[in-house]
């Protein structure tokens, strides 16, 4: 085998690898060989079929095996031989006449052409000073967090009386059969359906028709089905429904009192607020935790500075790009990005994948130089929780995972940023720092050069 440097420019290497026919051909008479005591082939008693009719029937099956072995070795060989520390998959070019490789009648040539790990020192995690912006919840937030929950837990009660008519807010309770030119259709008839008039719950029409209606009356409801219906049968259709109003219930105040608790299966109303308490207290530690992560990598990213792989900044461009292009034709452009040229957007958000490449590897090393590892725990966890949010799909969903290396490195890469976050986070020097709420959950604007 014959590896040659073809070209090495900044970060980035390419090399040139032949492989002699020769060796190919060794490589799969002993493949044949190791398989020809195993094969059950008609004519041949088991174990004992000649290898020059093993060649004849999977020669080029085999032949497939053997490159795909001979390019995976050979790359590494190439990394291992010239100390590479690549900073993704090498990328392979065949050369030459492939089908005469496959055929036995060729020497396989292919260059392999790899970007290189910067060499930099990173920063020690203990010189960093940070500040962690805190907020706790007041007994005030508590309580509007009980009213609002009393709130979502409204009680109904049948009005009486002659002069009942539904109103905004008021639940109907409808029996209705829906027509298209006379017909009912599949899903349009339903019985004792509770509907809260101004909920939007059901199509745009059907519950403002509802208003002024009175318990025990008939209302023929005229409606058009959106354009764009879920159901496509249905969708931009004229219907009728004929709907029988069973009864008219209004809103009764929810008193969140111990009763109101126990009805949530909570122990107390004290339990009860206790609970909203620390699920408040959750949700802002999580908020602190943002602020603090993003000026800690703020922090990283000015103090780091040396080349970038070519092809990771792509990558991730790439990526960063196909999404601004999605949201513009989409007319979902932020309002500061939608008035700048296509020039100028290329320009911030290639500095925005930069920055983004640059921090990825700087946590990269300090994780590696403290030997940050995502335990096999850790990743089954992060499966487990990822496949449940697909319902019915979970197990199936799971099992792609175990059997996807790729989408298993998704799930790992998240995780090891997070540990390698906590453990900078550890040693620097943080101070907590009280701030309101609105300072707390205000969106940070991205560093002064990183505009988009």
């Amino acid at each position: 085998m014959q590896i040659v440097e073809k070209s090495g420019e900044g970060l980035s290497r390419v090399y040139g690898v032949t492989v002699p026919q020769k060796d190919l051909s060794d490589r799969l008479e002993a493949r044949i060989a190791e398989i020809a005591p195993t094969l059950n082939v008609k004519g041949f008693r088991p174990g004992k079929v000649p290898a020059a009719h093993v060649k004849r029937l999977y020669g080029k099956q085999l032949m497939s095996e053997v490159l795909e072995q001979t390019l995976s070795e050979t790359t590494q060989k190439v990394l291992e031989d010239n100390k590479l520390r690549p900073a993704g998959e090498p990328e392979l070019k065949p050369e030459g006449d492939i089908q005469g490789v496959l055929d036995g009648k060729s020497d396989l040539a292919f260059e392999v052409a790899v970007d290189l790990m910067p060499e930099f020192e990173p920063v020690d995690p203990a010189t960093l000073s940070l500040t962690r912006p805190v907020y706790e919840p007041t007994e005030q937030e508590v309580d509007e967090a009980v009213a609002e929950l009393a709130s979502q837990n409204k009680n109904y009660e049948t009005k009486t009386g002659k002069t009942v008519k539904a109103a905004e807010g008021d639940m109907v309770v409808i029996d209705f059969i829906g027509r298209i030119d006379g017909e009912a259709f599949e899903g349009g008839t339903a019985q004792d359906v509770e509907l809260v008039l101004g909920s939007g719950q059901f199509i745009p029409g059907f519950e403002d028709q509802l208003k002024g209606a009175k318990p025990d009356s008939d209302v023929e409801v005229k409606v058009t089905f959106p354009a764009d219906y879920q159901a496509a049968n249905l969708a931009g259709k004229e219907a009728v429904f004929e709907t029988k109003v069973k009864e008219v219930k209004s809103a009764t105040e929810t008193v969140a009192d111990d009763a109101f608790a126990e009805k949530l299966g909570i122990e107390n109303l004290d339990k009860l607020k206790e609970l909203l308490k620390t699920n408040l207290e959750q949700q802002y530690q999580g908020a602190s935790r943002f602020k603090l992560k993003r000026a800690l990598l703020d922090e990283l990213d000015t103090k780091h500075d040396f080349p970038l792989p070519p092809k990771m900044v792509e990558a991730e461009f790439a990526s960063i790009w196909s999404q601004v292009q999605q949201d513009k034709a989409a007319g979902n452009l932020p309002e500061d990005d939608a008035s700048k040229s296509e020039e100028q957007l290329e320009k911030e958000y290639r500095k925005i994948a930069e920055r983004r490449v640059r921090l990825g590897l700087v946590l990269a090393e300090i994780g590696r130089a403290n030997n940050v590892q995502v335990t096999d725990q850790e990743l089954a966890e992060a499966m487990r929780r990822e496949a449940m949010r697909y319902g019915p799909q979970a197990q199936q969903i799971f099992d792609l995972f175990r059997q996807n290396p790729n989408a298993q490195a998704q799930l790992r890469a998240p995780i090891f940023e997070d540990k390698v976050v906590d453990l900078i986070i550890e040693k620097a020097k943080v101070q907590d720092q009280k701030v309101d709420k609105d300072e707390l959950l205000k969106e940070d604007d991205l560093p002064e050069g990183y505009e988009g």
